[in-house]
């Protein structure tokens, strides 16, 4: 499977799964998630699919200051629909590496490792994406802000020809590379960005 280099130059983001060391799936219960993961899940790389991995990365740093964050145990709201905009897409991602899940999670064993009812939608709030810790009740409000990054301004046009059918193979290439490109610079120049992802007290 050939994908672009700097898929694997992206931030890293390690967790712990209580449930995956119950279960035996990691001796552990450490799981550490690449940008290839989330490209995976979605099928696609996209300026949504990297802001909402940068933004679920900043999220468990901020709330899990100098520890390794507990995956399942972290309630996420979002003020949007699921079905709003790229709503379900973003979720869909934090869902992979919080554990969050909507009605469809799973339900525990004995009480424990739940992680069905932990994300939710269309929740009153200023920021676009809540994040809570379940153990302690700190949380945070974030929100992406993709405009930080432009894309080449030879972007829209060649998409235009493509869905019009009218542009050249070299003229797909090209648009791929630049698509990819915005993509790196989100996740590579602006990893650490504080006007892409910000950050407010919940």
């Amino acid at each position: 499977m050939n994908y672009p280099a700097f898929f694997d130059q992206a931030p890293v983001i390690t967790v712990h799964d209580g449930l995956a060391r119950f279960l035996g799936a990691f001796d552990d219960g450490d799981i550490t998630y690449r940008y290839i993961d989330a490209v995976r899940l979605a099928g696609h790389s996209c300026p949504t699919v990297a802001g909402a991995y940068l933004m679920t990365r900043r999220a468990l740093a901020l709330l899990y200051p100098g520890q390794v964050p507990e995956r399942g145990e972290i309630r996420v709201r979002f003020s949007n629909a699921m079905s709003e905009g790229v709503t379900g897409v973003i979720g869909s991602v934090v869902s992979l590496i919080t554990g969050a899940a909507g009605a469809g999670g799973f339900k525990g064993i004995g009480g424990q490792f739940r992680r069905q009812n932990l994300m939710d939608f269309s929740c009153e709030m200023e920021g676009e994406v809540s994040f809570e810790r379940l153990d302690n009740g700190a949380s945070i409000q974030l929100g992406v802000n993709l405009n930080r990054v432009e894309a080449d301004p030879r972007t829209g046009t060649l998409l235009r020809k493509i869905l019009e059918d009218l542009a050249t193979q070299d003229e797909a290439s090209t648009f791929a590379s630049l698509w990819q490109e915005r993509v790196k610079r989100i996740l590579i120049d602006h990893a650490d960005d504080p006007d892409l992802i910000l950050a407010r007290p919940a």
